[in-house]
């Protein structure tokens, strides 16, 4: 077979550069649609001026950064310093934070008495002013009546206090303790000597600065307490415009059910420590501790506002000074505290708290042992209305849209 002398002169550099030049009349060639051609819309042209066409005048964003270990350990722990950092914060401000939480407890309890007196035709910058002038009133009415008593009072029971430990010694067993640990001693010194308190404060200085702080913290209360009560429409209309349009009302319903139960439980705890402390009062003067009945009778009022074991502690303070005074009253405060504890927590409170709160018993002491834990007495005093809250969100929200799955 012979060959053509024209082929197998090609020279083989030609024949490769034919094959890679581009044919003219490719399958899909559109006009214009090769970069370097100027005709066509440009719309796919990349290196036009900036701005034209679909690409940004700032150039092309590139690819998210790849996120690799470093990154994010990088990213965690600034993270986590960041709340250490914050956490410190919040411990730095907790007696602040305490007293703001307290003047909205407050708040909340009173906004019922507005709105009362709202309700009559008064304006709400009015009402508040009235209840907190009633409330202040009152709490001067108390300092200038009873303190002094109380002051008397209690004055009584450290002189008597030498006469009821040698009582006590009278006893072979405390008596062989007290020999042994020297504890009677030590309480009648650290009673009877005149500068117990200075002991508990720091001296004489610390005692005034622990006056001043305790008036700075009541007035940082009460201002903050006529802020909120002033506010309160306000206030919560602003946090129930961040909720979402379609679920507004709903939240806003809630929301006026907490605020409600709140205030009935603060009215509701005052109702109850008053029973008790009047109760306790009538009690003193008909068994004999007429001498002590005012300070006793408000020591038991006051601790029968901390749940669960206010009145628990009042009753023992009580029966141990009944005691120390004659074995027979001590006998009949015991009896009466059993009787009336058992009224209280049957009776009167279910009937008072019934409106407010519906908090079951197991729930209640562990809310009651988790806020004491927490914040002490305040906190022991929000946790009760605060485990009410979460229990009604809880069957307003949460169970509804368990039952619908």
């Amino acid at each position: 077979m012979t060959q053509d002398p024209d082929a197998a002169s090609t020279d083989p550099l030609v024949e490769v550069g034919t094959l890679l030049e581009e044919p003219e009349d490719s399958p899909g060639d559109q006009p214009g649609a090769r970069s370097g051609d100027g005709s066509g819309d440009g719309s796919d042209d990349a290196s036009g001026p900036p701005g034209s066409g679909d690409v940004p005048e700032l150039g092309v964003p590139g690819p998210p950064l790849r996120r690799g270990p470093f990154l994010i350990g990088f990213f965690g722990a600034l993270g986590a310093f960041a709340a250490w950092w914050l956490a410190g914060l919040v411990v730095s401000l907790g007696s602040t934070l305490v007293l703001l939480v307290v003047a909205m407890f407050l708040a909340a309890g009173l906004n019922p008495a507005v709105e009362l007196l709202e309700r009559r035709g008064l304006r709400r910058g009015l009402a508040v002013l009235l209840v907190i002038v009633a409330v202040l009133a009152a709490f001067a009415a108390f300092v200038f009546a009873l303190v002094p008593v109380i002051t008397d009072q209690v004055t009584a029971i450290g002189q008597n206090v030498p006469g009821w430990i040698d009582q006590l010694e009278s006893n072979q067993q405390i008596r062989d303790l007290n020999d042994e640990y020297d504890i009677l001693t030590k309480v009648q010194d650290f009673v009877t000597g005149g500068s117990f308190l200075s002991s508990i404060f720091g001296g004489v200085l610390g005692v005034g600065i622990a006056i001043v702080g305790a008036l700075a913290n009541v007035f940082f209360v009460v201002v903050l307490t006529l802020y909120f009560l002033a506010s309160m429409k306000a206030t919560k209309q602003a946090l129930y415009q961040l909720a979402p349009a379609s679920r507004r009302d709903r939240v806003s319903r809630l929301g006026d059910r907490v605020l409600a139960s709140v205030g009935g439980y603060v009215a509701g705890a005052f109702v109850v420590a008053l029973c008790a402390g009047l109760s306790s009062l009538i009690f003193f003067f008909v068994v004999g501790l007429s001498d002590y009945a005012v300070a006793l009778a408000f020591v038991v009022a006051l601790l029968d506002v901390i749940p669960m074991v206010g009145a628990t502690l009042g009753a023992v303070v009580v029966t141990l000074i009944g005691f120390a005074v004659d074995p027979s009253i001590g006998i009949a405060c015991l009896i009466f505290y059993l009787v009336y504890q058992q009224v209280e927590n049957y009776f009167i409170y279910p009937r008072v708290m019934s409106r407010s709160v519906d908090v079951p018993g197991v729930v209640t002491v562990i809310a009651a042992l988790v806020g004491g834990a927490l914040l002490g007495v305040v906190g022991a005093l929000l946790a009760i209305p605060t485990a009410s809250a979460l229990l009604m969100l809880t069957r307003e929200v949460l169970l509804p849209r368990q039952d619908a799955r």
